[in-house]
């Protein structure tokens, strides 16, 4: 078995380790007034607006955003790599997990509710009225359409 070499500056290197390490993770504060809200990534349908609020979701790494929704907003069948950690702030997200639209069975998250979604979980999305989401996750952040003719990006 190996033995751990243990010095005097062992102490030191360990706690300089550990402070650079949450050096690296900094403290965000931010209120309503001070988020920047963009247009959605080209990977959405048009009409949605969307703010960071922490880290880099097109990075490897912990994120958090927030998500505008228009009324009639609809995100066609995808997955995404990795899990996503959705909760409604204002309004209602219709959520259906198959891989067509069927507006019958899909659930209403309501202002408050929470879904945790596996990656790779193939499920869509729409709105009926204007709705507020934060979105988290490890990073990067994709959307994978199930049917490629549904993709915004192909559409240009």
């Amino acid at each position: 078995m190996k033995h751990m070499l243990l010095t005097p500056a062992t102490p030191a290197l360990l706690l300089a380790a550990a402070m650079a390490t949450a050096l690296a993770q900094e403290p965000s504060i931010l209120n309503v007034p001070d988020m920047k809200w963009t247009d959605a990534p080209a990977a959405l349908p048009k009409g949605g607006k969307m703010a960071v609020l922490y880290g880099d979701p097109s990075k490897d790494g912990a994120f958090s955003i927030r998500a505008k929704l228009p009324a009639g907003y609809t995100v066609p069948p995808h997955f995404h790599t990795k899990d996503e950690n959705l909760t409604v702030l204002s309004g209602a997200l219709y959520i259906g997990m198959s891989d067509t639209v069927d507006k019958h069975s899909a659930h209403a998250l309501k202002a408050g509710g929470f879904h945790h979604l596996p990656g790779k979980a193939h499920h869509y999305a729409y709105t009926k009225a204007p709705t507020v989401l934060q979105i988290s996750g490890d990073g990067p952040f994709d959307i994978n359409y199930l049917n490629p003719a549904d993709d915004p990006r192909s559409k240009k």
